[in-house]
């Protein structure tokens, strides 16, 4: 069946309060034709009074039977059924008395409520057909009006009922458009929320990459010479002097192992602890057991402090130590003063300018990150950091003189170096430093090639309020 005209009668659905005066003013109409019907029997003196009252009585009887059954409303059998029966009894009252040519005009609205727009057309085209021939019945001038009044009626009814039937397709296409825009927002707010998760996630990934894991390494190294000084000290002290000319044959490259393992853990520290992991990796101590270890495990305890700190300003998503009360070339500088190993050469080129936060910050965690690879595994003997100021753009180029590798692709999601995967390094930090890069609108490069050194380098592009 087409969408209900109007609705007239009762329905399944809650009615709003338009279709509840519709459907109030529909039955006032009707039983408001039929007792102006009965009451003019009566007070003309009509010779069929009784029958006239009689046939208004049925009329009414079945309609209110109809309106209170259910199945009339759900089912287009029983509602054909319900106006058959109306149309029986509105042919008696119509047989009777020409004041029953009022009543087709309700029936117009309920044939097109229940019937299917063709059969309603047709079921109003006869109803207009029988008020005629009822009222030429009790007429004897035929007028023009006893044509028109009928066929009016039903092509006004016949225009509301399709004009309603448009509003109503046009309310309920913007029902569900509003549905499907309720729904299109609900699963938009949840993709930004699972976004804003892995991006925290992603986030979380590179400092602790850039910062706890290199700081762990450092105190585990440092934790091993304690463990080696405690085992191997009494032994070297008790074991036989060794010739000075054998002590200077051996140079000031040979360290015992816990100096070797002290050293070691200055160069896994590499990032924003370099610069005290370069302290605990100064002198090397000299070999005396116990008090070796204390030295060792002091340094220890100093990385843990510093990593803790660290921990608690990236949770917090605070700015690193070194920026808070420096510029980001102050910083680089700091940090390649203090890196163990290879010598770093920091260099700044162009007009330095106030940069944002992120960028200071993503900027500082690439240098670190990079100068980390280079100590752990380019076995570099120089690098060199330049910060450069453009127009447009700020650069940051980590070059070193190393074994070099083969870079991986740009989407790659893991370093290929050698030495990284001998480590047990998961290879995060490349992919790290190319994130960073990327999420502030940057680019990210990497040349290198076996035994030719390595060049990382990142260009961000300047925000306009910069």
């Amino acid at each position: 069946m087409t969408a209900p005209a109007a609705p007239l009668l009762p329905v399944s659905r809650a009615l709003t309060p338009v279709s509840k005066v519709l459907r109030l003013c529909l039955h006032a109409l009707l039983f408001g034709l039929l007792a102006l019907a009965a009451g003019r029997a009566v007070t003309d003196g009509a010779p069929r009074a009784d029958w006239v009252i009689a046939a208004c009585a049925v009329l009414a009887a079945v309609y209110a039977g109809g309106v209170r059954t259910p199945a009339v409303h759900s089912s287009p059998r029983a509602g054909a059924v319900w106006l058959a029966g109306l149309g029986a009894a509105w042919a008696a009252l119509l047989a009777v008395s020409p004041d029953g040519l009022w009543i087709a005009f309700p029936l117009y609205f309920l044939e097109l409520h229940l019937l299917r727009l063709r059969w309603g057309v047709a079921a109003v085209a006869l109803t207009a057909c029988a008020a005629i021939g009822g009222f030429l019945a009790h007429s004897s001038a035929v007028t023009p009006g006893a044509f028109l009044g009928p066929l009016l009626g039903g092509a006004v009814a016949v225009a509301t009922v399709l004009g309603y039937q448009a509003l109503y397709r046009e309310s309920e296409r913007r029902r569900e458009l509003i549905e499907e825009l309720i729904t299109t927002r609900a699963e938009l707010a949840a993709a930004e929320r699972g976004a804003g998760i892995l991006a925290e996630r992603e986030r979380l990934a590179r400092e602790i990459h850039d910062t706890l894991a290199q700081g762990l390494s450092s105190i585990q190294l440092l934790l091993r010479a304690a463990e080696r000084a405690l085992s191997e000290g009494p032994a070297r002290a008790t074991g036989p002097a060794r010739e000075p000319g054998a002590a200077e044959s051996a140079g000031a490259g040979t360290e015992d192992a816990g100096a070797k393992d002290a050293r070691a853990a200055a160069e896994a520290a590499g990032a924003e602890g370099a610069p005290a992991a370069a302290e605990a990796a100064g002198p090397a101590v000299p070999v005396g057991g116990r008090a070796a270890a204390l030295a060792h495990i002091a340094r220890a305890r100093e990385a843990a402090q510093e990593n803790l700190a660290e921990a608690r300003r990236f949770v917090r998503a605070l700015t690193p130590p070194d920026l808070e009360h420096g510029s980001l070339a102050a910083a680089l500088e700091r940090l390649c003063a203090g890196v163990p190993g290879p010598r770093v050469r920091f260099s700044l080129s162009g007009s330095p300018r106030v940069l944002p936060t992120p960028y200071e910050v993503a900027l500082l965690r690439i240098a670190q990150s990079a100068l980390a690879n280079v100590v752990r595994h380019a076995r570099a003997g120089r690098a060199e950091i330049t910060l450069t100021f453009m127009d447009a753009s700020v650069t940051l180029d980590i070059v070193d003189d190393g074994h070099g590798f083969d870079p991986p692709p740009a989407t790659a999601g893991r370093c290929p170096h050698p030495a990284a995967s001998a480590s047990g390094d998961g290879g995060f930090g490349l992919p790290a430093m190319r994130s960073r890069a990327e999420t502030l609108g940057g680019l990210f490069t990497v040349e290198s090639d076996p035994g030719q050194g390595t060049a990382v380098a990142v260009t961000l592009p300047l925000p306009l309020e910069a």
